[in-house]
């Protein structure tokens, strides 16, 4: 009886054979652009394949060609990363941010309405603001838990409810924890969806990772990461993945090709050395970053934190959404000291093991300052909106011992000053 093998443990050999490379029992770094035909004949096939002129064959193997088009890295690192999300199909680039422009390229025209969640990474907000409206595509953005009925009247007031072609979400937002319904966005791109004319629901789900949130399991389309985080986890790759279909990702892929954007076979082969290791990585940080936000919320110096292994019944929908979404609480912090900028700047500045740092997602712990840092390109009044506060500080916890974060995150806070109000208070 075949019998089958969990994600993790596949992610030694899934996809490789070593008789393919003289034996080798890991996947070798392919760094090569070109590939030789066995004849005239195979190129002329692989070529039709790649150009869409014909449908590969049911027995057909995928030719190599030309490293912008396939190498067997990207193929191999595709095939494995297709197993924590179930997904059909995956495309792997050289940058998260290559993954969500070729995907929102792809899928939207001049015209065209984007619905997008607030607050985003810092990047996508400015691509979707400053360049995606150069191309005459409308973008709207909603608010930390907007319900249902109120993305409906966004959608119906826009006076564009005909030309709605994606809603993008990132959740659990960045750097705020805020988490959005995907199957409530799925069901609302279906409403204003028409025979032909499917509404895509995209998902970055870097905050995630591969492990904690399956997106496309509650009605995403495609889901996206800045490989970068969790997946290569060493603060040593930059990369980014899209997956979902078989559909969606030959059209993504044959846009790659020609916006050369594509992985590098050593970004790709670093990839693969890092999934092997993407579980055990992932359960120790959310085990460190659980006590971590306990310890947090009982510090005095601490006016917020903002987890999700925090939420409880009490907070509604969130409560909800979480419990229904998410195997996890993650390893993702934000948290408000008391104070502003300056009190936020203190406690940054006296850390000594946890690196002063933006990034997420690797082995080491790294904190900085959303407002200033990552979301600077944000208006002001948004930031203020989103709960993107002066005092806000984000931490991405790693894989060291808990005690010793502590210590660290400890001594700094208690570095920040105490109000001269409460100063005299304590004196009298």
């Amino acid at each position: 009886m075949k019998k089958s093998f969990q994600p993790e443990t596949l992610m030694m050999s899934h996809g490789y054979r070593p008789e393919w490379s003289e034996g080798a029992v890991k996947c070798p770094i392919f760094q090569t652009s070109t590939f030789a035909f066995r004849s005239a004949e195979d190129g002329k096939a692989f070529f039709e394949v790649a150009y869409g002129l014909r449908e590969k064959g049911l027995r057909e193997k995928t030719g190599l060609i030309y490293s912008r088009l396939n190498n067997p890295d990207m193929e191999i690192l595709e095939e494995r990363l297709k197993l924590w999300d179930g997904a059909e199909a995956c495309a792997v680039f050289e940058s998260g941010m290559s993954a969500i422009t070729t995907a929102l390229f792809e899928f939207l025209q001049p015209g065209d309405l984007l619905l997008y969640s607030n607050p985003l990474y810092g990047g996508t907000t400015h691509f979707v603001h400053s360049v995606l409206t150069k191309w005459g595509i409308e973008v709207l953005g909603f608010r930390p838990g907007a319900s249902r009925a109120e993305l409906e009247q966004l959608i119906e007031r826009s006076g564009k409810k005909d030309r709605l072609a994606m809603i993008f979400l990132e959740t659990p937002a960045n750097p705020t924890n805020d988490l959005v319904d995907i199957a409530m966005c799925r069901s609302v791109a279906d409403q204003f969806g028409a025979p032909g004319r499917r509404v895509l629901v995209a998902v970055d789900n870097t905050y995630m990772g591969p492990l904690w949130q399956h997106p496309l399991r509650h009605g995403a389309d495609l889901v996206l990461y800045s490989a970068t985080k969790y997946i290569g986890g060493h603060s040593d790759v930059i990369a980014g993945a899209c997956l979902g279909s078989m559909e969606l990702i030959t059209r993504i892929k044959t846009l790659r090709t020609f916006l050369g954007n594509m992985i590098a076979p050593h970004t790709g082969w670093l990839l693969l050395r890092s999934l092997e290791t993407l579980k055990l990585r992932m359960e120790k940080q959310t085990e460190n970053a659980q006590v971590i936000a306990r310890r947090l919320v009982a510090h005095p110096k601490v006016a917020n934190v903002h987890y999700l292994g925090l939420l409880t019944p009490a907070d509604g929908e969130s409560y909800t959404t979480y419990r229904r979404q998410c195997t996890s609480p993650g390893a993702m912090v934000s948290f408000e000291v008391r104070g502003g900028e300056h009190e936020a700047f203190v406690f940054l500045n006296h850390l000594k093991l946890v690196k002063l740092a933006v990034s997420l997602g690797s082995t080491e712990s790294l904190a900085q300052h959303p407002a200033t840092m990552t979301h600077a390109g944000v208006e002001p009044a948004e930031k203020i909106a989103f709960g993107i506060t002066d005092a806000l500080v984000r931490l991405s916890v790693g894989v060291e011992n808990a005690e010793d974060l502590w210590w660290d995150l400890e001594q700094a806070l208690d570095k920040i000053p105490v109000p001269e109000a409460v100063e005299m208070a304590e004196m009298v």
